[in-house]
């Protein structure tokens, strides 16, 4: 069996998906199109699995199709093989197979996740006597540092967009988007009742449906009232209707932004590979420079765990050690 051509049962890639994409399908259509295994009780597993990590863990459409793929995955692998009969060894000949279809290491330390928490729910409701994935350790990473912009090229973009209706959208979105150090999806999700003008705050929907507060500058705050005032909708303002339109009057899409962050990227002459994540770092970095000290940048970001912020500090020093060898005479 090869993995990487197997035909996907739902319409998402099997490969990794890149980072803050938005799933096409609502949640419960993810856990519904679970294709069905040959064994009808391993079928109501993964679907039971699925529901769990929907309703219980709070987890996103993303992670349910996510999920949904390296089960199915991992079913097909299993054949007709009965689930209570997988051991550990069963799951390493999955693992190597695995890598031998040339997976990114990334994906690979997602499957391992998947069947870990796969195995740990079934041992826990009574469906298997023993989980093979007990002793199984989870796949360690690199630590890659995530690139950023300095705060001139951050200006640069910010400034780019025109005064037509497009070019205010634009530069409200861009504002917000480094404002407040959201992800793509929290800020193409955000409505005009999420902003208090009076406060300066946002309420931000961000992973696993959890929500917070987050402060929003006054210069991102002027770009939205601009906006605002030129909507085609200005008229009848609904509460529901999503803060930042496309031309049809829909929801702005995780792609469109995209292009409109590659739009102005090109049109000033930055290079680089930048994504709307980029932004995000930065507003994590320019704030650690700036001497913000890290619980605040955990919450601002959003971050369950204070180790995934600990990255920007890293981004930090290797700008204080080029500093440093620039500056210093006997560097």
């Amino acid at each position: 069996m090869t993995l990487r051509h197997q035909a996907p049962s739902v319409n998402v890639p099997t490969g990794e998906p890149p980072i803050e994409a938005q799933p096409s399908r609502p949640q419960s259509d993810a856990v519904a199109s679970v294709a069905a295994p040959s064994d009808p009780a391993l079928a109501r597993y993964v679907a039971k699995f699925l529901r769990y990590l929907e309703v219980e863990k709070n987890c996103s459409a993303h992670t349910l199709i996510n999920y949904h793929v390296d089960l199915r995955q991992f079913v097909q692998f299993l054949g007709s093989m009965p689930i209570d009969q997988v051991d550990q060894f069963f799951i390493r000949r999955y693992l190597s197979q695995v890598k031998t279809s040339g997976y990114a290491k990334v994906s690979i330390a997602r499957k391992v996740s998947c069947l870990r928490s796969f195995f740990k729910f079934l041992h826990r409701e009574g469906h298997l006597h023993a989980n093979p994935t007990a002793s199984m350790a989870r796949l360690k990473l690199d630590r890659r540092l995530p690139s950023v912009l300095d705060e001139d090229k951050v200006a640069q973009l910010l400034d780019a967009p025109g005064s037509d209706l497009a070019g205010l959208r634009d530069r409200a979105l861009l504002e917000t988007l480094y404002s407040s150090g959201l992800r793509v999806s929290e800020l193409v999700g955000l409505k005009p009742s999420d902003i208090d003008m009076i406060s300066g705050m946002v309420r931000v929907l961000g992973k696993g449906h959890k929500q917070r507060i987050a402060p929003i500058g006054e210069q991102a705050l002027g770009a939205i009232r601009r906006y605002l005032a030129v909507r085609p909708d200005r008229a009848a303002p609904s509460s529901a209707k999503p803060l930042f339109l496309n031309k049809r009057g829909g929801r702005l899409s995780v792609r469109s932004v995209r292009r409109v962050l590659r739009k102005y990227i090109t049109q000033v002459g930055l290079t680089g590979k930048i994504s709307p994540h980029t932004i995000r770092h930065s507003f994590a970095t320019h704030l650690l420079n700036r001497g913000a000290d890290l619980r605040s940048v955990q919450e601002l970001l959003g971050h369950a765990n204070l180790a995934t912020t600990q990255i920007y500090t890293h981004v930090s020093t290797e700008r204080m050690k080029v500093v440093y060898d620039k500056a210093h005479p006997r560097a």
